[in-house]
């Protein structure tokens, strides 16, 4: 079974004006599409084609480069349109707001730290709210399209909450100002997709 580009659950247009019509169809409809014909490929002929991704992304150590950049892309930007959509943002509630505001102070804290983390990654790459082993909130960046639950990741655990920091993710709408998009962003996650994917690494 070849993996196939997920559909988004919006149309292109919807996350504006925080995130552009064209930067979403490039991202979602070129970028996420090579990703996904580039680890069909990597993967042909081998057993581990039938594997899901997450089983490949926690064995990532075992595949060459092709696999981990292809298949963390894939991956990735799986979740990335999932956590968004159209009239979202606000702040999260409920159990996952208790881990927030218990582990980083407030939601305004972790906001901070995640901005920091996107921020601060030289070149490409995410920033990750993930939940660890022993069920705690942790706030991590990855390089590239590396992710927490790769097992050479730094900080391991499940990602409930990824932000794409690469260039072609914000750059003909923001172009060198990282900053401005990782603040707008908020304006469109989807807390109850995060919040599922809470409940689900618990």
């Amino acid at each position: 079974m070849a993996f196939e580009l997920p559909a988004l659950h919006y149309a292109t247009d919807a996350l504006e004006p925080h995130i552009d019509k064209t930067t979403m169809e490039i991202h979602h409809d070129k970028h996420h599409q090579a990703y996904v014909t580039n680890l069909n490929k990597a993967l042909e002929g081998k057993a581990e084609a039938s594997s899901s991704i997450d089983e490949i992304i926690k064995n990532i150590s075992k595949f060459p480069a092709a696999v981990r950049n292809n298949g963390g892309g894939h991956y990735n930007h799986s979740l990335f349109w999932n956590i968004l959509g159209p009239n979202k943002g606000g702040e999260p509630t409920g159990a996952l707001a208790e881990a927030i505001n218990s582990t980083f102070g407030s939601f305004a804290d972790l906001k901070t730290k995640m901005q920091e983390a996107g921020a601060t990654r030289f070149g490409s790459g995410w920033a990750w709210l993930s939940v660890s082993a022993d069920g705690k909130l942790q706030v991590s960046s990855t390089p590239n399209q590396d992710n927490p639950l790769m097992d050479i990741a730094e900080v391991k655990g499940s990602p409930i909450l990824g932000i794409d920091v690469w260039e072609h993710a914000y750059y003909l709408k923001y172009q060198n100002k990282r900053p401005d998009y990782l603040a707008a962003i908020w304006n469109v996650v989807n807390w109850d997709a995060v919040a599922e994917l809470y409940k689900k690494a618990l």
